[in-house]
């Protein structure tokens, strides 16, 4: 793909003190919209998600999907002489994204307050687990940590025991929100001038996506029971197993369609009338006898031959596809949704951003080494050879 001549947000300048994948994944939605990140790394050491695995090819799969398109500048921000070089990024940047430790920005003079002051126009974002103020502001928050706090952990599993998402969403709730902020920011900043400080916790972000789960036990009621990968309080909608040893998924939202699955799916018109399945509600509470009737009749179908007769009568389907599947999705294929992007190891597939905009393509740029572009960014900025070789020497950089 060639590059756009114009994005949303070109000529935006983040700094970004970010590690793992919450403020990474933030800044990646701002990278593809055309801001120029810069990512201040430790020097010798990096962002350490850099070290979570070596599935491609050498580099981490959690750091090449959060980190294209970024510059990677190594600075030790704990060594005296890193402020000067930290003031002279700042003056030129628009937003400063942080998810240090608790504590950890302010005790480097780079809280909203202390910044602003210097730099009115700055908006800073930070990221925590938790959010300042109350009594877990200072904990530790990862993921799965979150997963457990926000209650989703509670809703997820089987009647034996509770199962965590098989990705981030804890990181990614909160990302994504961090994002729509510094968005909403930048527009607010057309009409006042100023940054302005954006608070965004992991917890406060799940548990807002745990709405329905939340409300569904309202003023003590029982919560949706886990029942795997079928919907705790909707039947028949979740994965069945078929004659081949497939398994497919489906899901009746209506009435209507209930009525078309007996017909035109099960062949047995009559059990839209059965008492026992006149309603979703009571569906759900016979769902063990239903199930059977279904499974008996998909025993003597193939996966294909179901989700044929599904497309047919109209009811939702899909596949359950693994990773390899997704790899080679037809739809995903048939809409040019594989790009390639570059990187330390050479060149990697890549998914280009959801949604297709007719004005703008995204940046779709190189997943940076570990302090690639600290020269670049140091020259940028004025500090010639010579101030650079010291500074490397007195392990400022790397």
């Amino acid at each position: 793909m060639t590059d756009s001549p114009s994005r949303p947000l070109e000529g935006v300048t983040v700094v970004s003190l970010e590690h793992a994948i919450a403020a990474p994944f933030c800044t990646r939605q701002l990278a593809d919209l055309g801001a120029r990140v810069i990512k201040i790394e430790r020097p010798g050491v990096g962002d350490f998600a850099r070290g979570y695995d070596e599935r491609v090819r050498g580099l981490a799969s959690h750091f090449v999907w959060t980190n294209r398109s970024k510059e990677s500048l190594t600075l030790d921000l704990k060594h005296g002489d890193a402020g000067p070089v930290l003031e002279r990024l700042l003056e030129q940047a628009d937003v400063l994204v942080q998810n240090l430790a608790p504590g950890a920005a302010a005790r480097l003079g780079l809280d909203f307050d202390t910044l602003h002051a210097r730099h009115p126009a700055l908006i800073v974002c930070d990221i925590s687990g938790y959010g300042e103020g109350g009594p877990y502001q200072d904990k530790k928050a990862y993921d799965l940590l979150i997963q457990s706090e926000g209650g989703f952990l509670s809703v997820t599993g089987n009647d034996e025991q509770m199962a965590k998402a098989g990705c981030s969403i804890a990181d990614i709730a909160a990302g994504m929100y961090a994002y729509s902020h510094i968005l909403s920011a930048l527009l607010m900043r057309q009409h006042t001038g100023q940054g302005s400080r954006i608070d965004v916790s992991m917890l406060e972000s799940l548990v807002e996506w745990m709405g329905y789960p939340l409300y569904y036990a309202f003023e003590g009621a029982a919560p949706p029971p886990r029942s795997g990968a079928a919907h705790a309080t909707i039947y028949p909608y979740g994965p069945f197993d078929t004659g081949d040893g497939g398994t497919v998924m489906l899901g009746l939202q209506n009435e209507r369609e209930w009525n078309l699955f007996c017909d035109q799916v099960l062949g047995q018109p009559e059990l839209a009338g059965d008492p026992r399945f006149a309603s979703n509600s009571l569906r759900v509470r016979h769902r063990a006898a239903l199930k059977a009737l279904i499974l008996t009749e998909f025993a003597g179908l193939d996966a294909e031959e179901v989700l044929g007769r599904l497309d047919r009568a109209g009811i939702a389907n899909a596949h359950v596809n693994d990773m390899d599947g997704v790899w080679r999705h037809p739809q995903l294929a048939a809409r040019c949704r594989w790009t390639e992007i570059g990187s330390p190891k050479g060149p990697l597939p890549a998914l280009l951003p959801p949604g297709v905009s007719n004005a703008w393509a995204p940046r779709m740029g190189a997943v940076p080494d570990l302090g690639e572009h600290t020269d670049a960014i140091l020259g940028g900025l004025g500090f010639d050879p010579d101030h650079r070789d010291r500074l490397r020497r007195q392990g400022v950089i790397g």
